[in-house]
């Protein structure tokens, strides 16, 4: 029998419905509760503010990324692709949460930065676990696969860079927009990134 979803997730999923179709700043809280059917007493229950309200559809969006990039990854791992094809299987499945959950709103640049000013810290805090989890994956295909990093490299350091790669993509499409052009770049980066860090397999000896 499957769970029942929390109704936090519900109004979570309406509020964001309600932010992606009227930008933040015009978004209410009676707007949230209508869409999630309830009362706007019965909202507050929930949740204190719009503030709030944000914050929770902001941290849920990270989460569902959080677990989109790993099921992603472990798919390509046993599909036995390759170290690059399997980090930009999970960047693609984590952005595409982004893309999904902010598709068709006129109101990206807005809730971007909003997005920014009302949860910094959670921006913070979870891009930490996003490179946290992209380590561990090279960290596991490498253990696995008997791959060597180049002299001077780290797990955590090609983890750093991958997200960087991220960040300056993005630097040459603010808002991710077309998604097709900015994750054709974003994928070229990370292959020449990833094949740049990993060492040469050593030659085998043979017999004379």
């Amino acid at each position: 029998m499957q769970a029942r979803e929390p109704p936090e997730h519900r109004i979570l999923d309406a509020a964001m419905r309600v932010f992606r179709r009227h930008g933040y700043r015009r978004s209410t809280i009676e707007q949230a509760a209508e869409e999630a059917g309830l009362t706007r007493q019965a909202l507050y229950h929930h949740f204190s503010s719009k503030e709030a309200l944000f914050r929770g559809a902001i941290a849920r969006f990270y989460e569902r990324a959080l677990a989109a990039e790993t099921e992603a990854a472990r798919a390509a791992e046993e599909a036995n692709r390759d170290l690059a094809e399997i980090i930009i299987a999970q960047i693609t499945a984590r952005l595409g949460v982004l893309f999904t959950e902010l598709k068709g709103s006129p109101h990206l640049d807005e809730l971007f930065s909003e997005h920014l000013a009302q949860a910094r810290d959670l921006y913070q805090s979870y891009s930490a676990r996003f490179g946290e989890e992209v380590a561990a994956t090279i960290a596991r295909v490498s253990r696995a696969r008997k791959l060597k990093l180049v002299a001077g490299v780290t797990v955590e350091d090609l983890a750093r860079c991958v997200e960087m790669a991220i960040h300056g993509t993005k630097s040459a499409y603010p808002s991710m927009q077309p998604v097709d052009a900015f994750l054709k770049q974003l994928d070229m980066m990370l292959r020449m990134l990833i094949a740049g860090a990993l060492a040469p397999p050593a030659k085998q000896r043979t017999g004379k």
